[in-house]
């Protein structure tokens, strides 16, 4: 049978290694073979999506094979409705980031083979079902994220480089030992997410307390989100790191943090979530509202798109810890939201300070008629970033919003949503404010001769406004699928 989820996980890892032993001094060649190794990923994952059995649910394409024999440990992948999204989008946005990168004349053959890797990581996190395979390619996204920073970023490149280290792994230790706590105190071992959610957690009560696994675990996924206050390396990351790096970053590697709170500390920790859901939505409003007022002070273009993903990703932890099925599935799809519509903010970025050579806003202005097409690409990319209606953003948040004010599992939650719609208030001020300072107002005469976008950057471009739009218009393309992933879940925290 052929093996849908290995050919998408490691087709791009295969590439990176081709890339690494044959193609030293051919630039061109490495970046067609990255393109092939990324694009061929990425119709595997459409074909995956197209034949995804919507009306058996559960997990599909699912691959187990014995893997550590004495640790009961398994090579099992598999996808499902919430993950299944998050792969399709992390290999769309695998392909995207090779076209973004194609003007890279530096190192390139490490660049590309960093960018595979990082790829190859991400959709090992998204498919795995088993702890420690999740656990591995978790921890080898660390790897290329640091070289792509600390080499081909800019600015202050090896601190942010160094910083991101440091948070990640401070988290990922911290999750390591939820994991082994879960592991030595379930009978029988296991470490199967889906045989532990399905079986519960009984035979933790009488050696470690739930709740203390629970925060174990959460504390990884909170870095990763980010999570107010442990966001401080994400806008140094996103400032510093080359563009394709902050596009997967923001488009496809924090998600990580945001699936494996419901995936793995949702499902298994019903009753500890549903006990700590107050203190996790306050940290939601807390994220959306000082992630949306800093963003309102800063001067750098790449720096306030990134401090405006901190408040965004608020709105994930919000739905998710509404804990209803319809805040759960705004919360999955405000993640594919995001990773589009972030995504395609820090590619227009990128290209206006490629272009322009200049990224201080204060110091940018008229650029709307030299650079029209980029300009109205990263109009639209800004509308759906405040949640303008028929773009995704406005379906995912108007999802997270619903299910959240209706939820009764929250004392008060009604207030907290309140709360947390002042955020898209603020969002609306700070993205119409960047526009207006780069695109409007009086041209500049040092930015005459600026270029607009060629063909392939047009290509990348309309592609990503395409699926922002699909998902805006027809959601139900999404969530149809992700209601499948978030049905056993409901189940499980007994709705």
């Amino acid at each position: 049978m052929f093996n849908y989820l290995s050919t998408i996980v490691f087709l791009p890892v295969v590439g990176a290694i081709i890339i690494a032993l044959f193609s030293g001094g051919r630039p061109r060649l490495t970046k067609y073979l990255a393109a092939i190794f990324t694009f061929l990923p990425l119709l595997a994952a459409i074909g995956v999506f197209y034949r995804f059995d919507r009306a058996a649910g559960g997990f599909q394409f699912q691959e187990k094979i014995p893997w550590i024999a004495p640790l009961n440990a398994f090579y099992h992948l598999g996808v499902d409705g919430l993950s299944l999204p998050l792969v399709l989008l992390t290999a769309f946005l695998g392909f995207m980031v090779v076209l973004i990168s194609w003007k890279i004349d530096l190192r390139v053959r490490e660049y590309f083979a960093w960018l595979l890797l990082l790829e190859t990581s991400i959709l090992g996190v998204f498919a795995s079902l088993d702890l420690l395979l999740f656990f591995v390619f978790w921890e080898i996204e660390i790897i290329p994220m640091y070289f792509l920073i600390s080499v081909w970023g800019s600015g202050r490149k090896e601190y942010s480089a160094i910083k991101y280290v440091v948070y990640t792994l401070s988290g990922s230790a911290l999750m390591l030992a939820g994991i082994l706590s879960l592991y030595f105190t379930t009978e029988p071992h296991s470490l199967s997410m889906v045989d532990i959610a399905q079986q519960g957690l009984v035979p933790l009560v009488t050696v470690i307390p739930q709740a203390a696994i629970f925060f174990l675990l959460l504390a990884g996924f909170a870095v990763k989100l980010p999570v107010v206050p442990l966001h401080t390396w994400l806008p140094d990351a996103h400032t510093d790191a080359p563009t394709a790096g902050s596009v997967m970053l923001a488009g496809a590697l924090i998600k990580m943090g945001g699936y494996g709170m419901i995936r793995i500390v949702v499902s298994i920790f019903p009753q500890v979530a549903r006990d700590y859901a107050p203190l996790l939505v306050t940290l939601a409003v807390i994220s959306v509202l000082y992630g949306a007022a800093i963003t309102l002070r800063q001067t750098d273009l790449k720096r306030l798109i990134a401090y405006s993903s901190v408040s965004h990703m608020g709105f994930v932890l919000l739905g998710i810890f509404a804990l209803g099925q319809v805040s759960l599935t705004g919360a999955a799809l405000q993640m594919v939201s995001h990773g589009l519509i972030t995504g395609l903010l820090f590619a227009m970025a990128g290209l206006v300070i490629h272009n322009v050579g200049e990224r201080d806003l204060n110091k940018l202005g008229g650029l709307a008629r030299q650079i029209p097409i980029i300009a109205v690409v990263f109009s639209v990319a800004g509308l759906g970033g405040l949640g303008l209606p028929t773009t995704s953003g406005f379906a995912a948040e108007f999802l997270v919003f619903v299910g959240s004010f209706s939820s009764t599992i929250v004392s008060g939650i009604q207030v907290y949503t309140i709360l947390t719609v002042l955020g898209v208030v603020v969002a609306a001020g700070y993205i119409l404010w960047m526009l207006q300072r780069v695109f409007y107002g009086p041209v500049l005469e040092q930015y005459h001769a600026v270029k607009d976008a060629d063909v392939l950057e047009r290509v990348y471009m309309f592609a990503f406004v395409a699926l922002i739009m699909l998902v805006g218009i027809y959601p139900a393309i999404v969530t149809d699928i992700i209601k499948l992933g978030i049905s056993p879940i409901i189940s499980f925290l007994g709705g």
